[in-house]
């Protein structure tokens, strides 16, 4: 069973309920920064993957235009 706390109405602290407190920000999408080849090139090597120049510039495209 759960302990109760009993308090005074005076006690008890009220705030206003703020929706945009907990609503992501719209300006995030507009900081998101475009991809480039570099970082697509690393991180594939990370993963281990094959790639050719013209699979990073498709991906690049794709992902900067997703992004935008």
């Amino acid at each position: 069973m759960k302990k109760v706390e009993v308090v005074k109405s005076s006690e008890v602290e009220i705030k206003p309920f703020i929706l945009n407190n907990f609503i992501q920000n719209k300006e995030m999408h507009g900081s998101m920064k475009k991809v480039s080849k570099k970082e697509l090139k690393q991180i594939a090597d990370v993963l281990g993957l094959s790639y050719d120049d013209t699979q990073i510039i498709f991906s690049k495209k794709l992902l900067n235009e997703y992004l935008k």
